[in-house]
């Protein structure tokens, strides 16, 4: 049964890859067996990664991608065609958030976020899912948020992107998935990143999130890993148009 997870001879493309959730899922994928291409708003932070994912016997190539400069996503669009075409796998799980209350929050944050949570995943995924469609086979994963089903709190920007993930979600499995293609997201829950910092260091609010939690702790990067290896692998091929929720309980409570 093992071989189920088995994704050798498969590539892997990860967003957001230098740290954080990016970088952890990036190095299950590789240990589960996929060459992975990898970015990074600065390529040159990705150099530790693809030194751990090479030493694993995998192959590795890191990009520089601005998510928030159209111009540039398409040139980072145009370079993985030409390098290695479609991925077999794309993890799209770059994103930013802007906090500030709704009165304050500004246009140009809420365009900045937009563009970088939500309209760069859909025009990537479109880019790169034609050639999983015609291929006959893909596995698309998106990071959403808690903030797909909850308002949250001066994030206004970052929860109507997140909140678009799921919907993207679940339009493009319907579309993809009489092709053989499979669209799904992972919720993470709290997990502790330098995203969450404004929170984590903030002791009262730390402890009133983590009081909430049903498992009693914050998440780690690492407890994102095997959702991922799962929805890239064989033993999600019934599964599409979901969500996964990584979050301790939190969604349950």
């Amino acid at each position: 049964m093992t071989d189920l997870f088995d994704l050798t001879g498969s590539t892997a493309l990860v967003t957001g890859a230098s740290r954080g959730i990016g970088r952890s899922i990036a190095l299950g994928l590789a240990s589960a067996g996929a060459d992975v291409v990898a970015t990074a708003t600065d390529a040159a932070t990705l150099d530790g990664l693809g030194t751990e994912i090479t030493g694993l016997g995998r192959t590795f190539r890191g990009h520089s991608l601005d998510l928030s400069q159209r111009a540039n996503v398409d040139a980072f669009i145009e370079a993985v065609l030409a390098d290695t075409g479609a991925p077999d796998i794309l993890v799209n799980n770059a994103g930013m958030i802007a906090r500030a209350p709704a009165l304050q929050h500004s246009d140009e944050q809420w365009d900045t976020t937009l563009a970088v949570d939500l309209t760069s995943h859909f025009r990537i995924t479109r880019a790169l899912g034609a050639g999983m469609v015609e291929r006959g086979h893909g596995r698309v994963i998106f990071t959403a948020s808690l903030l797909s089903f909850q308002g949250g709190i001066n994030v206004v920007s970052y929860t109507a992107a997140k909140s678009g993930i799921l919907g993207l979600t679940h339009a493009l499995a319907n579309e993809w998935a009489p092709h053989g293609v499979t669209v799904n997201a992972i919720v993470p829950g709290y997990i502790a990143t330098d995203n969450t910092l404004p929170l984590t260091t903030d002791e009262a609010r730390r402890r009133s999130i983590e009081e909430r939690i049903p498992m009693g702790r914050w998440g780690t990067p690492d407890d994102l890993v095997g959702a991922a290896v799962f929805l890239a692998s064989r033993a999600s091929g019934y599964v599409t148009g979901t969500h996964i929720a990584v979050d301790g309980g939190w969604l349950s409570r």
